[in-house]
């Protein structure tokens, strides 16, 4: 945990938190804090700061905070992701807030198997404690958006149009592509599929709404290593 993140329940005052769960632990066990510590700080969809450990018990910390400074930018990017596998799915989540994902979209596949999307890993709550460890590691405080389309076409050929208009659209995919553009100045559009990758059928409609298609080289990659790599390249 680089930063502690602060909810708006953890303040009893403008500049005075009160901290009683695993951010709590972790000041003990793997800061080892002391009272009179500097600490950062983050206040989630705010700004960042810094703590001073004013109060340190064991079931309790009491910190007065201050905060001065914005959060990193995010990527110029909209992510259209679909679904991974449950247990790759909270890692990816992390990935993608510590990369400075602004919006991820999450979709469905022919290779998506139907049990994923009944994953507890969806709910909203189980969604943004993964999200909130990844702006920990990152020093970032500001929740990526995450939206759930569960029909593929409905979502390709109604609402994706308008999504890519304006950017660069790219859909990442094995085959006799172009190599993925590096470093690029513009914003992006990028759709990843599943480890199996998209179907033709799925690459075609991707293409007619506006996504052209680009690789990485021969290797398969897994979804969570993919989805590092296109980004790390593209910008």
């Amino acid at each position: 945990m680089n930063l502690l993140l602060l909810e708006e329940a953890d303040f009893i005052s403008a500049d005075r938190v009160i901290l009683r769960d695993r951010r709590l632990k972790h000041m003990q066990e793997v800061h080892r804090s002391e009272v009179g510590d500097s600490l950062r700080v983050g206040r989630v969809g705010g700004l960042l700061g810094k703590a001073q450990l004013l109060r340190l018990e064991p079931r309790e910390a009491e910190l007065s905070v201050s905060f001065d400074r914005e959060p990193p930018a995010k990527l110029a990017l909209t992510l259209v992701l679909a679904l991974p596998r449950p247990k790759m799915l909270r890692r990816v989540f992390q990935t993608v807030a510590t990369m400075g994902v602004p919006r991820v979209i999450l979709v469905n596949s022919y290779r998506v198997e139907k049990s994923f999307w009944q994953t507890p890993f969806l709910q909203p709550a189980a969604i943004r404690e993964q999200l909130i460890l990844g702006l920990e590691q990152a020093r970032d405080s500001v929740l990526p958006e995450v939206i759930i389309e569960k029909r593929f076409k409905p979502f390709v050929e109604d609402r994706l149009p308008a999504l890519v208009e304006g950017t660069l659209g790219l859909v990442g995919h094995p085959g006799d592509y172009p190599l993925c553009p590096r470093a690029v100045e513009q914003s992006v559009t990028l759709a990843i599929g599943p480890e199996g990758g998209w179907i033709p059928y799925e690459v075609d409609l991707l293409r007619e709404a506006g996504l052209n298609p680009v690789q990485l080289g021969d290797r398969i990659l897994r979804v969570e290593t993919a989805v590092t790599a296109l980004l790390a390249r593209l910008f």
